[in-house]
């Protein structure tokens, strides 16, 4: 049988369900998933954006983005309007209500925040976001 040890993909993978685990866990208490704490928090920073532009930003596949912008549309967290005479193009933008779950939110996500940080040390999990910030990076 082979040890995995030596899988990167596979290390950095489990690693990244099992962080997110956490960080859903605490979420759920406002009704959001981690994407979608992230999404409402792009449009937060950046205002509305296309489908397009969102994904691109977030690295995500378009089917994907769907799948997570569906129930906030639903819930009226956002909203979609299309842009011109191409009724596929459509601009996201932030609601109202959309920024009261962020604002909701934003406490649970520091409380998985801490959570890790507790578990796998301050130090760690800075000297381990610089790392994985640098390999985004070095591969962009």
């Amino acid at each position: 049988m082979e040890v995995l040890f030596d899988d990167d993909c596979f290390a950095i993978r489990q690693a990244a369900r099992h962080v997110s685990q956490i960080y859903d866990r605490h979420l759920s208490n406002v009704g959001l998933t981690i994407t979608q704490f992230s999404l409402l928090g792009r449009l937060k920073r950046t205002g509305p954006a296309t489908m397009r532009q969102i994904a691109e930003a977030m690295r995500m596949q378009r089917t994907t983005l769907v799948r997570t912008i569906q129930p906030l549309r639903r819930d009226g967290l956002v909203s979609s309007e299309t842009m011109g005479v191409d009724a596929r193009t459509l601009l996201i933008s932030l609601t109202e209500v959309g920024e009261e779950r962020l604002e909701a939110g934003r406490a649970h996500w520091y409380a998985a925040q801490a959570e890790f940080e507790h578990r796998f040390g301050e130090q760690r999990a800075a000297a381990l976001r610089g790392e994985l910030f640098a390999l985004t990076k070095d591969f962009l």
